[in-house]
């Protein structure tokens, strides 16, 4: 099997695909690229046994067809070093051995029987496929990645859950510390389900569609999915089990409002936090009529700090505490230039949402405060 590639295609291909071999595999054949030439087409292949991204090269002066399995490592390691040039690849079916062969010289390494490499599950007879925007999908995870759980105490937390209606797809993500729901009807899936996205496909995927715009090909089943899309495809396994209720947790009536300049208490926000207690992350907030008072101490280090902010507020004064590192997470990821804290108790949840929501959208976050000792 021989033939020809362009170096800086097969590059981005190479690293699209390897964002989905674990550093550390139970089998040792997931460390490598399973390559699969047929009609004139280079399909790579990368697996960590639960996720399987492909992409797909179109190569020229192609002799024969056939699969074999190649080191990533390698691959990566010699493609970041004679990119931007042609590429010749020569596999002997017969020793296993590989020459990649460039403008200057060529290497040689020993390829893999591909019938060692694991294939994917086969296609569920409960299944469904819609189409998506791929800027819906790509905004769904911006919006919301940042808020998964990293503790796998509670499985069903560590990943987006994908709540499909007929005329919407719904976003959620949440640590119990805060929670993201993001709502785009820009979309008519004309089904009704729901499934727990894993956060490392999302994020796999998140990075993918940086490169295209195009409509995405959403196959779901029972137990996973797959997106496909240019010449990628993904497929994840979904996370067991059922999500909360996630309406139930973001209050209903929060009747205080401070509008306030999003840029201008995220850096505040940023400053305070500097001198806040490393064990809580606590920054405790003063809020009156036209201005928020930012304040922290940490009682271990004798330090201390404490801005004030301007804002609009309708509301009784009021003091609450939240931990700051989520607060500036929050501020970063609802853009718009201002928004809105909407609050009811210092012991209850505050919901944070831009003051302008886009066209066909929605988002809304919830915070859990913490307790303040005066």
């Amino acid at each position: 099997m021989r033939f020809n590639i362009d170096g800086k295609v097969f590059q981005q291909q190479l690293q699209a695909v390897n964002k989905v071999i674990s550093s550390k595999n139970a089998l040792s054949i997931l460390d490598n690229f399973l390559f699969e030439v047929e009609n004139g087409w280079l399909t790579i292949t990368g697996s960590d046994q639960e996720n399987i991204v492909t992409a797909r090269v179109e190569v020229m002066d192609c002799e024969g067809e056939g699969a074999v399995a190649l080191p990533a490592k390698t691959l990566l390691e010699i493609t970041k070093e004679i990119s931007n040039q042609p590429l010749s690849f020569n596999y002997n079916n017969t020793t296993g051995e590989v020459e990649v062969v460039f403008l200057n010289g060529h290497f040689s390494f020993m390829g893999i029987n591909a019938d060692e490499y694991p294939r994917g599950e086969k296609a569920e007879e409960d299944k469904v496929e819609i189409e998506v925007p791929a800027s819906v999908i790509l905004k769904g995870i911006e919006k919301t990645i940042y808020a998964v759980s990293l503790e796998t105490i509670r499985p069903m937390m560590t990943g987006i859950y994908w709540d499909i209606h007929e005329g919407d797809i719904t976003f959620v993500a949440s640590d119990t510390h805060k929670l993201v729901r993001y709502i785009n009807t820009d979309v008519n899936p004309g089904i009704s389900r729901g499934f727990i996205m894993p956060a490392k496909p999302a994020s796999i995927l998140k990075g993918i569609l940086g490169k295209e715009d195009q409509a995405v090909k959403v196959t779901i089943g029972t137990k996973g999915a797959k997106f496909e899309f240019g010449d990628y495809t993904l497929t994840c396994r979904f996370i067991k089990g059922n999500y909360p209720n996630y309406n139930r947790v973001i209050p209903e009536s929060n009747p205080f409002v401070v509008t306030i300049d999003r840029a201008a208490f995220l850096n505040a926000m940023r400053r305070v936090a500097i001198f806040a207690s490393k064990a809580s992350n606590l920054v405790k907030l003063e809020i009156t009529q036209g201005s928020i008072r930012l304040a922290a101490q940490d009682l271990d280090y004798g330090t201390s700090a404490e801005e004030r902010v301007m804002c609009d507020y309708q509301g009784n004064d009021m003091t609450i505490g939240f931990n700051s590192v989520f607060t500036v997470e929050i501020l970063n990821n609802l853009g718009g230039e201002t928004v809105l804290v909407k609050l009811s108790d210092p012991a209850r949840p505050g919901i944070f949402e831009p003051l302008e929501q886009a066209a066909n959208e929605n988002i809304v976050t919830i915070q859990m405060p913490m307790q303040v000792i005066e």
